[in-house]
């Protein structure tokens, strides 16, 4: 019998326009403590986000999830947020938020296998 991994993920969304409140699913992060894994998966899909906001800067918003990649993997170029521990990272990133890049609730979840997991997740909240 497969080992089950307890794990939390958020989704990733884009705010082009906080005032309005409106956004599109564009990433996935999943942690699980006990196995020691995070990861993010992320689409940014410009022509959708434009529809929302033709003046939204698209370019920024890739250099930001570059820079929240980095924090997940704990880059040494990610700055002192990707020095921390794991379970810090995740908790910073998954913190609410009123800024262009947002995150749901952590929600949690059983599986035997983290990276199936996480793109099922990315196939079916964000593609």
């Amino acid at each position: 019998m497969q080992e089950k991994h307890l794990y939390e993920y958020a989704v990733i969304r884009v705010v082009p326009r906080v005032e309005r409140e409106e956004f599109l699913n564009i990433g996935i992060i999943l942690f699980s403590k006990k196995a020691k894994f995070i990861k993010v998966l992320c689409h940014c899909n410009a022509d959708k986000i434009q529809m929302l906001s033709n003046d939204f800067d698209v370019e920024q918003l890739q250099c930001n999830l570059t820079s929240l990649q980095k924090i997940v993997n704990g880059a040494k170029d990610g700055g002192p947020i990707a020095q921390m521990d794991m379970p810090s990272r995740f908790r910073w990133l998954t913190a609410i938020r009123s800024s262009a890049i947002q995150t749901s609730r952590p929600h949690p979840g059983m599986c035997s296998d983290l990276e199936e997991t996480i793109h099922r997740l990315f196939e079916e909240l964000v593609l």
